[in-house]
């Protein structure tokens, strides 16, 4: 019966509750903040370090020696440095708290690159706070914030899938001044970056409308670079008339040049995701369309996403390009990727 018991006990999922439990209660986790956040007594814990530990025992090592051998000055040496530490866990934990920290904005990214998280660190005291470090996984920075002042940070993770990925929970992190005691706080701010996918290595075709025919992207008059003399037509403005050239032309009585501009053509392009091979998979289609959507973008087209039910567009530039990747980033279903 005993044993029984025992293993009943040592089981995984019976001690695993009380554990998470008292962290939870210790810690107090929060989940994402918005606006901002201070850091106060209860938001700070504080512990010793490895080299905090050594140097507790070194203090009863000289104690002990002292009691011993009644050493008056090994008794000075030892409570002068146990008052030390007890400055120096002050210190420690003064540097971090009643800091303010505020989440700012992320900017959109490209699958596989780093998201960037902009926080605001705000010193309302004094005095300065040094050393300090902002971690989340996998990154790490430092942070020193003058007195009455405020500093921008950015904290970097991996966007490795599209989508909109929230801002990590920051560990704030000091051992100022004498590295004996470590004080630590968490936060989550309220922020999410928007995880453009990642383009198609391979450039896409762009796809024109059914009623423009034919493929490929058409080159065709306009007014954006100086491409040579034409002659001039009935419907040509005067002000592209080559006036220099045209002396010429009257003496030989030759025809009128004009000047000729090249530029994108005014057609129009469509991007719909059911044009491509269902056996291909939802995420290689919605690679091949930002790719699309890129090149068109850098062709200076007017053209439309279509994702089955939604259409963006038609349009063309900045706005109708961003407008489009994050239909693409958002597109369900996220989860269960194909």
């Amino acid at each position: 019966m005993d044993e029984v018991g025992t293993a009943s006990l040592n089981e995984p999922g019976i001690g695993k509750p009380l554990r998470t439990r008292l962290r939870n209660w210790i810690f107090q986790p929060r989940g994402a903040e918005s606006g901002s956040v201070v850091l106060n007594q209860r938001r700070v814990f504080i512990f010793p370090t490895r080299y905090g530990f050594f140097f507790a025992f070194s203090l009863l090592l000289f104690l002990a020696a002292s009691i011993n051998y009644d050493l008056a000055l090994g008794f000075v040496l030892t409570f002068y440095l146990a008052s030390a530490a007890l400055v120096a866990m002050l210190h420690t934990f003064r540097n971090q708290v009643h800091l303010h920290l505020t989440p700012l904005k992320s900017e959109p990214v490209f699958a596989g690159e780093q998201a960037g998280f902009d926080v605001l660190i705000e010193n309302p005291r004094d005095d300065e706070r040094a050393a300090l470090w902002l971690k989340a996984p996998g990154f790490a920075t430092p942070v020193d914030v003058a007195p009455r002042s405020r500093v921008l940070a950015s904290v970097r993770v991996p966007a490795p899938v599209r989508g909109l990925q929230p801002a990590p929970r920051i560990t704030i992190d000091t051992r100022y001044p004498l590295g004996l005691f470590r004080a630590w706080s968490y936060w989550q701010p309220a922020l999410d970056c928007v995880v453009y996918p990642a383009p198609a290595m391979v450039p896409g075709e762009i796809a024109q409308l059914p009623e423009a025919g034919g493929e490929g992207v058409p080159r065709g008059r306009g007014t954006d670079d100086f491409a040579g003399l034409r002659e001039y037509q009935v419907n040509d403005s005067p002000r592209h008339i080559a006036w220099k050239a045209a002396a010429r032309s009257f003496a030989t009585s030759a025809p009128l040049p004009a000047k000729d501009f090249s530029g994108t053509a005014a057609a129009e392009v469509i991007f719909d995701i059911d044009n491509h091979s269902p056996l291909a998979g939802l995420e290689a289609r919605v690679s091949m369309l930002t790719r699309q959507v890129l090149d068109a973008d850098a062709l200076r087209l007017r053209y439309t996403l279509k994702l089955g039910a939604r259409s963006v567009g038609p349009g063309e530039g900045e706005a109708h390009r961003l407008a489009c990747l994050k239909a693409l980033a958002l597109h369900e279903p996220l989860p269960g990727r194909a």
